[in-house]
């Protein structure tokens, strides 16, 4: 059999014995009392050594000037600017954040899914339909897959291989590799799947399989949503099956390792796209749009990308048009601020799939993008950022326009749409941003 069979242990309950107060004898009676006798101070113990916890100094000191590294790869001005010196402070954080989980649960022998990017944890710039979850595996191994398919509009799961050498001013994150598609498995009476995962198929194996690059050593997971609250999201489990099931004690020397990754993983994430917005900037492209090639960026095949920065006053707005392919398993558009953030979308309306933004009746999706809301129904929130990213994704689409984009005056909108753009009142997007709010934070995050 391919999943071992376990002998039952007999579970050890430790047990906390009470401590009972110790009553002194009575003192012989007195006319006058005794000052009382000061209890004697307990020895302090001895220091640890300096450096007593190996690798905690490198620790702390790899991780001094991420801010300082991450700053670097920014213009003069947002160098200097008091808000985007707190906002890389938080971006450093949320690598830490990321490589201390990575460092803290990744094991390839006794995996478990654990998040990767999310509203929270900003590095890499989430998509806003999308739930990350990441989990290591080692090269070779041989995997199970267990769980509740549920009903998302997409739920793959990619592998993922070595990271290649960089080369100064680009990202290479490699080749793509092959990505599995949980919505194709096979499901049981109550909507369970079973999935093993290796090299080669078993000899005499019946269930799904899917093959594994023998060096793959991690699998992402992206649990896209488009119709918020109505979609059930999968459920995940994973286990090594091709050794013991009992994790050992982790040895020392592993987690003095894991603790000595933590800076080289935050390091490489943190920096990574800050100066995406810049670059897109020097290319002149300032409200209009491009297309993007992210394929070597951990992009999914099939999946087209655009996007170009904003710059917008308060008083202003940018109308974005495009005819919408004849087919599309899914699009979305989102924002980002200036150092490649995805812009809040718990709390704010500032993303839009297909579900969210419905197309007019000539064929063509506009979507408002402003600091404002101008009252109508398909509308990007700027959130305080005055600067930032656009960015859009067709999913397996049969087209791939790229969209156009003009600047309008925040007064003329309403007029420079079609007569019959719905429209929404402060109180309705009041009661929207509060739903989904709820409806987001009912997704787990972990």
């Amino acid at each position: 059999m391919l999943v071992r069979r376990l002998l039952k242990g007999t579970a050890l309950l430790a047990i906390g014995a009470a401590l009972l107060p110790v009553l002194a004898p009575k003192a012989a009676p007195s006319t006058q009392s005794a000052p009382p006798t000061p209890a004697t101070p307990p020895t302090p113990a001895a220091p640890p050594a300096s450096g007593a916890v190996p690798g905690w100094t490198d620790f702390l000191d790899g991780l001094r000037d991420l801010p300082d590294r991450i700053l670097a790869r920014l213009p003069t001005d947002q160098r200097n600017d008091p808000q985007i010196r707190q906002e890389v402070g938080r971006l450093a954080l949320s690598a830490v954040a990321a490589a201390t989980i990575d460092a803290l649960a990744g094991d390839p022998d006794h995996p478990v899914f654990l998040p990767q990017i999310n509203n929270y944890i900003t590095t890499g710039q989430p998509n806003a339909d999308t739930n990350y979850r990441s989990v290591k595996i080692a090269p070779g191994g041989v995997y199970r897959l267990r769980g509740r398919r549920g009903s998302m509009n997409q739920a793959r799961i990619a592998e993922v291989g070595p990271r290649p050498k960089q080369t100064e001013g680009s990202v290479n994150l490699g080749k793509p590799r092959p990505v599995h598609d949980l919505n194709t498995l096979k499901v049981d009476a109550a909507g369970h799947y079973d999935v093993l995962l290796s090299p080669a198929r078993p000899q005499g194996y019946k269930g799904d399989w899917w093959e594994l690059d023998p060096s793959s050593n991690m699998l992402l997971v992206r649990m896209v949503g488009s119709d918020w609250g109505k979609e059930v999201e999968p459920t995940l489990s994973i286990e090594r099956v091709d050794i013991p099931a009992p994790r050992p004690r982790p040895a020392a020397a592993t987690l003095e390792a894991s603790l000595r990754s933590i800076p080289a993983s935050a390091g490489f994430i943190a920096p990574l796209l800050v100066d995406r917005p810049e670059k897109l900037r020097a290319e002149g492209y300032v409200n209009k749009l491009k297309d993007v090639d992210f394929s070597q960026m951990g992009g999914l095949a099939g999946q087209f990308y655009y996007e170009g920065v904003y710059e917008l006053k308060d008083d202003e707005a940018l109308i974005v048009e495009t005819k919408v392919p004849e087919h599309c398993t899914y699009r979305s558009l989102i924002l980002t601020n200036e150092i490649y953030e995805t812009t809040d979308w718990y709390n704010n309306h500032s993303s839009l799939n297909a579900a969210q933004a419905p197309v007019d009746k000539d064929g063509v999706l506009r979507i408002v993008v402003s600091a404002r809301d101008p009252g109508v129904a398909n509308w990007l929130d700027t959130a305080g950022y005055p600067t930032g990213v656009v960015q859009g994704r067709w999913m397996e689409c049969s087209s791939k326009p790229i969209p156009s984009v003009r600047k309008v005056a925040l007064a003329d909108v309403r007029k420079s749409l079609p007569a019959e753009t719905p429209t929404i009142s402060a109180a309705e997007r009041d009661k929207q941003i509060r739903d989904r709010r709820a409806t987001l934070q009912q997704r787990a995050l972990w």
